[in-house]
């Protein structure tokens, strides 16, 4: 297989990125096809969808071999279940699944035929292999049971941010990294109420302490 696109996204790095598609909706992204892709046709059709299944290649965890047990972050990150049984990026192969919201198709411009979406999970760059139509018949299962992952997670992080630091990031994201702030980006096994986290966004570097359940942003600077 070969990529047949790659997305752009806000997140220079996967550290910050949501944990599931979805969970921020005001996330946008641009899926930006490869030259051999860019045939107009091929989209022919799509517009009458609302939401894409995007197929991807895990780029920023490749390694050597595989464990058959892993720590998913929903467990805290310190309990081990079978790898078959999470959304690990640590698998025998390291491909991922992504639903997210089509708001459009651009068919003009340089780069030809992209694709404006929401919601979308990815680090800038992703390698995309496939993209497909999500088909409500098939694909929704309302009875669906979904094992330690059945609920959304609860609650979230109470932000703060101070005007004069939200301000420097562009207005159009302003929605997008505060929802993703409040998704709680660390990693679930770091809880030291002193220590400044940091990533990158938007062109920015966004630093932020947790405590009590409140996030506070310290600094939004040019990344």
């Amino acid at each position: 297989m070969e990529p047949i696109a790659h997305i752009r996204s806000d997140f220079s790095s996967k550290f910050g990125v949501p944990r599931q598609a979805g969970l921020v909706e005001a996330l946008r992204a641009v899926v930006v096809f490869e030259p051999p892709y860019r045939a107009p046709e091929a989209f022919r059709g799509m517009e009458g969808f609302s939401h894409l299944w995007l197929i991807w290649e895990f780029s920023q965890n490749r390694r050597q071999g595989w464990s058959p047990t892993v720590r998913p972050p929903r467990l805290g990150g310190n309990r081990r279940v079978g790898v078959f049984a999470t959304r690990s990026p640590f698998r025998p192969n390291p491909i991922g699944l992504s639903c997210v919201r089509l708001e459009r198709v651009e068919l003009d411009g340089p780069e030809g035929p992209v694709l404006i979406v929401s919601g979308a999970d990815l680090a800038d760059g992703t390698p995309i292999l496939d993209v497909k139509p999500y088909v409500p018949y098939a694909d929704c299962r309302p009875e669906a049971v979904g094992g330690f992952a059945g609920e959304a997670p609860e609650g979230g992080l109470t932000v703060e941010c101070p005007p004069e630091l939200l301000a420097r990031a562009p207005e159009d994201r302003r929605e997008a990294l505060l929802g993703v702030l409040a998704q709680d980006p660390r990693p679930p096994y770091q809880d030291d109420p002193d220590r400044v986290y940091g990533f990158g966004f938007a062109g920015l570097e966004v630093r932020f302490r947790v405590a009590d359940g409140v996030l506070t942003v310290t600094e939004i600077a040019a990344g």
